[in-house]
């Protein structure tokens, strides 16, 4: 880890810190990572150190309102064309014309706004989780899954400023992250009003082989200076993508895309997401989309819980170009 490189840049009018490891390759050789939530550049340490041993300069960025990020205070600030301009801006500042995009969760989401804003930028897309999702015309996001799942659907739970933030300090940061980073229950992920975590200190978390003490500490630590509300706030800024987003409603992803998943995976088996990505929604829209990997007995982590295999996968796609 010690390997890994550490440095601030400027871009978009914030300040980024990135983590980095390999040399100045080419424009080929650049794998960008992009994380989600609840997590930070961190989460890439494998596919990091994997790669760059395999000749990729690999990039991972703490996102905007993330970790040593800079997080502006306004939901506004968190728009995709904000997050995606951030990575344009952080490309031209690295002097890399295309990357390699792997991502997941959130970073899934934006990695699909950038292969539609910008997909002269985009070589090929590793997408983990979170499939693409066309914009649905007729209604918001948030009034859609409320209609779906109920106030309780843990993105209309995060909706209001500074409430389940209230609910992170009342448990503690390190006890809400192991909950979240070690949670393999699939379908919707509903949080009740009352302990919206489902913590009891009768019954610890213990955690699991992939995930260390020393790794829960590293995200607790930075979590605890930074707060979670700029990550909250991706979620706060559902319904405004959706109406900045109106100009490319029905538009075809063209870039070359592998979607690995698994099969616990709480998006994965969120109502309506599988029949879209097994009974060929996903492929419509995204024609250049290869054989979808779902792995077996695998939950919402999938990059740290199945580390080697998904660097191999990685590699697999990335090198056919």
């Amino acid at each position: 880890m010690e390997s890994i490189q550490h440095k601030t840049v400027s871009v978009n009018g914030i300040q980024m810190h990135i983590a980095e490891k390999g040399g100045e390759a080419g424009d080929g050789q650049v794998i960008l990572f992009l994380h989600g939530f609840p997590e930070l550049w961190y989460t890439w340490r494998h596919q990091m150190l994997a790669l760059s041993s395999l000749g990729y300069r690999a990039i991972a960025p703490d996102l905007r309102g993330y970790g040593d990020t800079e997080a502006p205070s306004s939901i506004t600030s968190y728009s995709s064309l904000h997050i995606v301009g951030d990575l344009v801006a952080l490309m031209d500042s690295l002097g890399v014309e295309k990357v390699f995009v792997v991502a997941h969760d959130w970073g899934a989401i934006i990695a699909w706004y950038l292969c539609l804003f910008r997909p002269e930028r985009v070589k090929a897309f590793f997408c983990l989780s979170v499939p693409f999702r066309p914009r649905n015309p007729n209604r918001k996001p948030i009034e859609t899954l409320r209609a779906f799942f109920g106030d309780d659907y843990y993105m209309c739970r995060f909706q209001e400023p500074g409430k389940i933030e209230a609910e992170i300090d009342r448990w503690g940061a390190k006890e809400v992250l192991k909950k979240m980073l070690t949670s393999r229950k699939p379908g919707p992920p509903c949080w009740a009003k009352e302990n919206p975590f489902g913590l009891n200190p009768e019954f610890p978390v213990t955690l699991p082989s992939w995930l260390s003490e020393e790794d829960l500490d590293y995200y607790a630590t930075k979590f605890n200076q930074s707060g979670f509300t700029g990550g909250l706030n991706y979620y706060r800024a559902l319904d405004l993508n959706w109406e900045l987003t109106a100009a490319w409603t029905e538009t075809v992803v063209k870039t070359p895309v592998k979607y690995v998943v698994g099969e616990l995976d709480s998006v994965y088996t969120t109502p309506g997401i599988k029949e879209y990505v097994d009974n060929g929604g996903f492929k419509k829209d995204v024609p250049l989309l290869e054989e979808i990997v779902v792995m077996e007995d695998v939950g919402h982590f999938i990059n740290q819980e199945r580390a080697e295999q998904i660097n191999n996968l990685i590699y697999e796609f990335i090198s056919q170009f």
